[in-house]
């Protein structure tokens, strides 16, 4: 008779707990206070495992020579948004030198470039038939 009882009390339990979890609970909500996503980087694969969006930080060149003479790259954050191909056709970039937008064609000789690069600002335009028009103020 024992065992009976106790089957039937676990069953009872059982149930009351089944019931616990099925019973509707509060809905969900957002708080106030919404967590820091934090990192070195962040990139955006599409289903193929392609990068097609990404946001890191690019390290610093001392070495590294500009054609209009100065040497050195400072650290760099760049945001690029690519193609399924992986072509790059937005880059946004900004480093203690200045910022920079490039927004490129189907081929790598169609570009925009807007930059305000240390004391210097200019819009240089390109077409695929080699037209390069450079503005500055």
């Amino acid at each position: 008779m024992t065992r009976h009882r106790l089957l039937w009390a676990l069953t009872i339990f059982n149930l009351g707990c089944l019931a616990y979890q099925a019973a509707p609970t509060r809905t969900a909500e957002a708080g106030d206070d919404l967590p820091v996503l934090r990192g070195r980087g962040l990139e955006v694969v599409d289903a193929d495992g392609k990068t097609r969006f990404s946001v890191k930080i690019e390290p610093a060149d001392p070495d590294y020579k500009w054609p209009d003479g100065h040497v050195g790259y400072p650290e760099t954050v760049m945001l690029r948004l690519s193609t399924a191909d992986g072509k790059p056709r937005v880059k946004l970039g900004t480093s203690t030198d200045g910022s920079g937008l490039m927004l490129l064609g189907d081929s790598d000789d169609t570009f925009t470039v807007l930059q305000a690069d240390r004391k210097a600002t200019s819009l240089k335009l390109r077409d695929t038939e080699a037209t390069q028009k450079v503005l500055k103020p």
